[in-house]
């Protein structure tokens, strides 16, 4: 009984934990429309994925949030562990992009106390004003409809997202990483990339990561 016990208290773990991600995921879609509407007076529209409205390194920040509010009861602690968390993980991001596709999707070089141009003092601040908000808006709100997502409806509706979900992360890297063979001029090698190659060309992707750039080694 008491493993059984454990064994849902993980899955709903789980459930709540992906919900947050996607959530995440979808308002860093919104946030950088506003951002880029407030500061360059344009709509530019930003994906993390090929399919639907999800930058992920958004939806990561909202998972670790979580985690460490649960934690957390002040604001000012709240501020500051944001910014940290916040920093590591754009930093971690940009790297593991330049590692494994060449490409990187923010240069902030230009900016005051920058690290490698992969984050900097301003974007932390803004980091951690959001794990603020995360602490006194989000997280309450989640706590109140947390037994929503543990109905059976909403369970079967989460598999269904999850594996929608799996195929769009890891279509959305099998394209970047097929670019980044094509970029190098390496042939296709097989059927998958021949498919790649048809369906997500250079042309379509460079629209739906419109911010990417490529590095030059």
């Amino acid at each position: 009984m008491k493993k059984n016990n454990k064994i849902a208290k993980i899955i709903n773990l789980v459930i709540k934990i992906f919900w947050i991600f996607v959530i995440g995921s979808v308002f860093g879609f919104f946030a950088e429309i506003i951002y880029g509407v407030v500061y360059t007076r344009t709509i530019v529209i930003k994906q993390g994925l090929i399919y639907g409205p999800f930058i992920q390194i958004y939806g990561i920040g909202a998972v670790a949030y979580y985690l460490l509010i649960s934690k957390v009861h002040e604001p000012k602690e709240a501020f500051f562990s944001g910014m940290l968390l916040g920093g590591i993980l754009e930093y971690l991001c940009s790297f593991f992009q330049e590692l494994l596709f060449g490409t990187i999707s923010w240069d902030y070089s230009n900016f005051f106390l920058n690290f490698n141009g992969r984050t900097c003092l301003l974007y932390c601040f803004y980091w951690g004003i959001i794990a603020v908000a995360f602490l006194k808006i989000v997280y309450p709100w989640l706590e109140k409809i947390e037994l929503l997502i543990y109905k059976k409806g909403v369970r079967i509706f989460t598999v269904i997202f999850m594996l929608f979900m799996t195929f769009d992360i890891v279509i959305s890297c099998m394209a970047a990483n097929r670019q980044t063979e094509r970029n190098k001029n390496i042939p296709a090698k097989n059927s998958i990339d021949i498919f790649l190659d048809y369906v997500y060309p250079d042309e379509y992707l460079n629209k739906i990561y419109n911010n990417k750039k490529e590095i030059e080694n």
